[in-house]
């Protein structure tokens, strides 16, 4: 069956998301996350950049389509970061899911949720206990500054003095929401029981055995874990005592 064929945002303005393969990492350190956010400001001129998320596995991105057609926007940022990526860690191959995420935002309160959806998605993922701790979004521009986005636009929306409109901005910013945009479909988590019982059935009887099998024997553990539908890295790494970093590296 044929892809559809995306909906035209009439403000051609858009919430993207782009997501490793298999939701595997595609940022392994600080500096995966700057070269990606240097790309993206490196085609700004083919559109207008408004915020951005940098997570471990996925990014999320707030832009308005201009000269360049979103499709071929995408692809160019994407490929950029491939390319380089790959030639840093000597793979090849695909990185990101074939087709991007995305969804239109075409109303002022609907652009100030996504807005604020992406700058809390590292709070809303327990990475940080304040919203403007998080390094990897684009909340710091609007508070300092310190890169070229587009904040003109957002920040009128609160109020036409700069001043009064950062100041709204970091209050709307540090509100708890529920909101949830481009989420994915809710899926059938498993209990930290049923994790145990399928740690068992693979001869490991408790947290202390897995912990003291040497690298390799552990890793095995770990990937066949990860194959569970409905579990979480993070409850892995409850049930197992070993570090969410370590299992979201092992493959």
């Amino acid at each position: 069956m044929p892809r559809q064929a995306r909906i035209k945002s009439r403000s051609g303005i858009y919430h993207i998301m782009l997501r490793g393969i298999n939701r595997q990492i595609i940022f392994e350190d600080d500096e995966d996350k700057k070269r990606f956010v240097d790309t993206l400001l490196k085609y700004k001129h083919n559109y207008y950049l408004f915020a951005y998320c940098i997570m471990d596995n996925h990014v999320h991105v707030l832009l308005k389509e201009t000269s360049e057609p979103l499709s071929d926007l995408i692809k160019r940022i994407s490929s950029s970061y491939v390319y380089w990526y790959n030639m840093k860690y000597n793979r090849c191959g695909h990185l990101f899911q074939a087709r991007f995420k995305s969804e239109n935002v075409e109303t002022k309160a609907y652009f100030l949720t996504v807005l604020r959806y992406i700058h809390q998605n590292p709070l809303k993922a327990g990475l940080v206990k304040d919203v403007f701790q998080s390094r990897w979004t684009s909340i710091h521009e609007y508070c300092k500054n310190e890169r070229p986005l587009d904040i003109e636009l957002p920040l009128n929306l609160f109020s036409n003095n700069k001043t009064r409109a950062v100041t709204l901005f970091k209050e709307y910013m540090s509100e708890s929401t529920y909101d949830l945009c481009l989420e994915d479909p809710p899926s059938q988590r498993i209990t930290d029981d049923e994790v145990r019982i399928y740690l068992r059935k693979l001869g490991v009887s408790n947290k202390s055995m897995l912990q003291g099998m040497n690298k390799e024997q552990r890793n095995e553990v770990l990937v066949n874990l990860k194959t569970l539908k409905g579990v979480s890295e993070r409850q892995i790494s409850r049930v197992t005592g070993v570090s969410r970093k370590v299992i979201q590296k092992v493959r």
